[in-house]
């Protein structure tokens, strides 16, 4: 790692035309709230193996999800269309809720994949995030069937800006359920793209692409000046909406099934 700078504490994070040609900005041991507000302010964020130190990225290009260009399948549209027509019934068999199960929903993303040798979501990083989202700039998604967690995914909200950290499923298309509402939600209030750090397969077919850091960063910049959406614990309706809700209506649902 030859010319990697490594940070103390107190010694802000470098500009992020700095980082290395992979992306690798920086290291230092501090994953504190307030670090990752200044990293991710900055358009970095860490990614590291357990054990290591951790290692702060800003990569170019940079994957980015426009909610305007976001794809949706045809059959993922019906599913979505059938979801909508039932979702307010107090019988609905699947529902869309945001930060009733962080925790729940960390976890179940940390979990190894069969593609996968092992997981980033470290010990470590699901501290530090669920300490960040009792702070209130962590938010997740969660994908319901017959009141029981299917799939989701959590984030940072900064501003008018949405960096998307990770996803999972346990039945079909419950993430990408859980991805077409949050885009919803964002659109009506008025934040226009989601980062994907990473260009994978998967995220190009659901509608992101690629831009350079420059012009990333002029993106970010100018939403993190805009207000963030009104988050808060409650069910997501497909036209973006958001009502109040407690997650013991959604254990009783569970113990009627």
């Amino acid at each position: 790692m030859s010319g990697l700078i490594w940070l103390d504490p107190d010694t802000p994070l470098p500009e992020p035309d700095l980082a290395m040609p992979e992306g690798l900005l920086a290291a230092g041991s501090d994953l504190s709230v307030s670090r990752l507000m200044e990293a991710y302010s900055k358009g970095a964020f860490p990614w590291f193996n357990e054990g290591d130190p951790v290692l702060w990225w800003s990569p170019d290009p940079r994957m980015v999800l426009s909610c305007a260009g976001f794809k949706v399948s045809r059959s993922l549209s019906k599913k979505l269309r059938r979801i909508a027509s039932q979702e307010t019934r107090a019988d609905a068999r699947i529902i869309v809720t945001t930060d009733l199960a962080f925790r729940h929903v960390i976890r179940a993303c940390s979990a190894p994949r069969s593609t996968q040798a092992g997981t980033w979501i470290s010990e470590r990083i699901i501290a530090a995030y669920s300490q960040w989202h009792d702070q209130g700039q962590v938010h997740s998604v969660e994908t319901w069937v017959d009141g029981k967690l299917a799939g989701g995914l959590y984030g940072v909200c900064l501003g008018g800006f949405f960096f998307g950290e990770s996803m999972f499923a346990w039945s079909s298309d419950s993430s990408k359920i859980a991805l077409a509402y949050l885009v919803r939600f964002l659109s009506r209030h008025g934040v226009t793209h989601l980062d994907c750090q990473q260009d994978t397969h998967h995220l190009a077919s659901l509608g992101a692409g690629t831009m350079n850091r420059s012009a990333f960063l002029s993106l970010l910049r100018n939403a993190l000046q805009n207000p963030a959406p009104p988050w808060r614990a409650g069910q997501l309706l497909q036209d973006g909406q958001l009502r109040p809700m407690d997650v013991r209506s959604l254990q009783d649902r569970e113990e009627e099934a």
